[in-house]
């Protein structure tokens, strides 16, 4: 059977400077610089050595394989001097055969490359491309019968559930090196429901729960077993779910014949000073936090996210859009690791019930177009129905994308980013946006991929406006968008920009350096901003109640506004003790209220739940709440779209009046 070991510390890391120190794995060398907006990060080729002592196994029966969860962004290992292996994509699983370079003691060598290239993505982004050896190196100990570990980082394993009536057939292909495979398919309970043999064997069962998203995501396990002369060599339990979903052009998303409403965010890994080298227990913080908010769906951006996230999605049944860094440009030289980096997301996460829709690009016409670009995707289109036809795929098109050009009808759904509101334009325009691309493309389904603004904890106004980075203009312009999209459950699926600030290092706006600060949190995961509460009331079933503007706690004039945030009916608020107003209304509620001077205690109830705060009545409000460039310049945003290249294929891109 299996052994793992996992070679998390001793490390000697020696950076671009020629330094050298001990670290411990998941590490990266840009935690600091890669958020510091200097946009000056270290990127080049780093080296991990390890001194590796050979583990306990028999040369005759078993084998020594190393794998990587993920280096940024190129990996070449060596072990005591011999090439073992090169991996071109960050995010993804690769493994290598050890066994016959193994000595007594040994040194493992990897390089770990982010530098600048032209065929490798992503090159051009919105976020930081941290190098390192971020994700977890272990040594897998295995019988030389055993499930194939060098195919394209996958399990060997695959595993397709497709509903029957109120059963399922389940197939099971298996790769393996040498032997004979048992298929036990066991429930949640523990008992067996089904069994088979064979490398590609079809199980019936007469009786199957559904995977149902949220509301149930019943998984089932597909314990293989490899045997040889009847005894077992190795084995491995996948998790799957039961499930059918398709998309309507006119009722959105349908999951096991109901309509199920995909409202979400998109999420970047990255924490504060930390990169993108995490653990497990903040993977574990992040999705309570998606769950509290009232998701059911997660566009994992922009780029394959760690296996154990994915596990954790098929466990509490967020629906996911899983994509590869094909982004903002197209690489002539990069067309292969296109197709590599699909093949190792769709082959290393088949087998996830959560998982219903692949990515092909984001915002790829930013670089402008060309017609190799246009047939790359019409490639990609093909490569995934080859490989999983069983999936849908889409593509996140940036905002100025012609709406009659050549970039449509290739992925099965589309989806927009759209930022009118923020960028430019005004945040009343993506209802009529949405409107007119229905009426006239009823045959696209249609979903927005991104929308949202900068809003930075520090800035407060009571008369919020667009690319002030206040915290209220944030929110009022969440506001506007959850209801516009309530009001269209046609659109396929929504994902708000984005759940968490981000590293960026070529941003320095807003006062904040470094990030990006779209997200409904902070970065570091302290702080939910109030925009956060107007999804939890929209979203969450959960009883709610959130009174905003607790951190513009001072306050001038007659009267102020005090916002709050219900997914209950009505909800009363008390000034100082004393009720000040009763008000029945749709997840949000204003009062306008006279506070006494001094401090104020403000309480509002919605049922059972309430939620209270303090404000201080002053003269005059502090300067500090108003970000001093917006004063002093009324500039617009950094604005990364400014970047869009020519686009003169077919349609060329435009620029709508008033929108950029």
């Amino acid at each position: 059977m299996r052994h793992i070991i996992e070679l998390k510390d001793g490390w000697q890391f020696t950076n671009l400077d020629g330094q050298t120190s001990e670290v411990s794995i998941p590490h990266t060398w840009n935690a600091i610089d890669g958020q510091d907006g200097g946009d000056d990060y270290k990127r080049g080729t780093c080296t991990y050595t390890l001194a590796l002592q050979k583990p306990e196994f028999d040369p005759d029966t078993q084998e020594v394989w190393i794998e990587f969860d993920g280096v940024n962004a190129s990996a070449q290992v060596s072990l005591n001097g011999q090439d073992v292996c090169s991996h071109d994509g960050g995010y993804s699983t690769f493994r290598a055969n050890l066994t016959g370079l193994l000595a007594d003691e040994n040194e493992l060598v990897v390089k770990a490359d982010n530098s600048k290239n032209d065929r490798v993505y992503p090159q051009m982004a919105d976020f930081t491309f941290y190098g390192g050896i971020y994700r977890m190196v272990r040594l897998l100990v295995v019988n030389k019968a055993h499930f194939a570990l060098d195919y394209l980082g996958s399990s060997g394993i695959r595993v397709t559930a497709t509903p029957e009536g109120a059963g399922a057939k389940v197939r099971v292909q298996s790769r393996v090196t040498t032997g004979d495979v048992t298929v036990t398919l066991i429930d949640r309970k523990g008992r067996v429901v089904g069994t088979g043999t064979g490398l590609d064997t079809t199980i019936e069962m007469a009786k199957a729960r559904r995977w149902h998203g949220v509301e149930d995501p019943y998984l089932y396990t597909a314990r293989c077993e490899v045997t040889v002369d009847g005894s077992v060599t190795d084995r491995l339990e996948i998790p799957f779910g039961v499930r059918s979903f398709r998309v309507d052009e006119k009722h959105g998303f349908i999951l096991n014949d109901e309509p199920y409403d995909l409202h979400g965010v998109s999420r970047h890994q990255d924490r504060k000073g930390i990169g993108n080298a995490i653990t497990r227990e903040m993977h574990d913080e992040d999705m309570a936090l998606i769950r509290e908010i009232g998701a059911t769906t997660l566009r994992l951006a922009h780029y394959q996210h760690d296996q154990y996230f994915y596990d954790l999605c098929d466990q509490y049944g967020m629906v996911v859009w899983a994509e590869i860094p094909y982004i903002s440009e197209h690489l002539p030289n990069g067309r292969e690791n296109t197709i590599s980096q699909m093949k190792e997301l769709i082959h290393q996460n088949y087998n996830h019930p959560s998982i219903m829709f692949w990515g092909l690009s984001n915002e790829i016409l930013i670089g402008g177009i060309c017609q190799e670009l246009v047939d790359n995707h019409h490639d990609l289109q093909k490569l995934v129905r080859e490989l999983d036809p069983t999936r849908l795929t889409t593509i996140a098109h940036v905002s100025n994308t012609p709406v009659d050009g050549p970039m449509h009808h290739i992925t099965d759904v589309e989806s927009y980013n759209h930022y009118f509101g923020w960028y430019g334009g005004k945040m009343e325009q993506n209802g009529p946006w949405l409107d007119k691309f229905h009426a006239e493309h009823p045959d696209i389904c249609i979903g927005i991929s991104e929308y949202g603004t900068e809003g930075i904890i520090n800035w407060h106004s009571n008369d919020p406006q667009c690319k002030d980075y206040t915290e209220e203009y944030q929110a009022l312009y969440h506001e506007h968008l959850a209801q516009v999209f309530e009001d269209r459950p046609w659109v396929w699926a929504t994902h708000c920009w984005n759940m968490f600030d981000f590293g960026c290092a070529a941003r320095n706006e807003g006062g904040v350096a470094g990030r990006n600060n779209k997200g409904l949190m902070t970065i570091d995961r302290k702080t939910k901003k109030d925009s956060y509460f107007v999804y939890q009331a929209y979203w969450s079933k959960q009883p709610m109640v959130h009174i905003a503007g607790r951190r513009h706690a001072q306050r001038a004039g007659e009267t102020t506004e005090i916002k709050v945030y219900s997914n209950q009916d009505t909800v009363v608020l008390y000034v100082n003790g004393k009720e000040a107003a009763q008000q029945t209304a749709h997840r949000v509620f204003k009062f306008n209220v006279a506070l006494e001077e001094g401090f104020n205690t403000i309480l509002a109830v919605a049922g059972d739940v309430k939620d209270s705060i303090t404000l201080e009545k002053v003269e005059k409000e502090p300067d500090c709440y108003t970000l001093p460039e917006f004063n002093e310049r009324q500039e617009g945003v950094a604005n990364w779209f400014k970047q869009v290249g020519s686009l003169d294929l077919k349609a060329p891109m435009e620029f709508p009046e008033g929108y950029y």
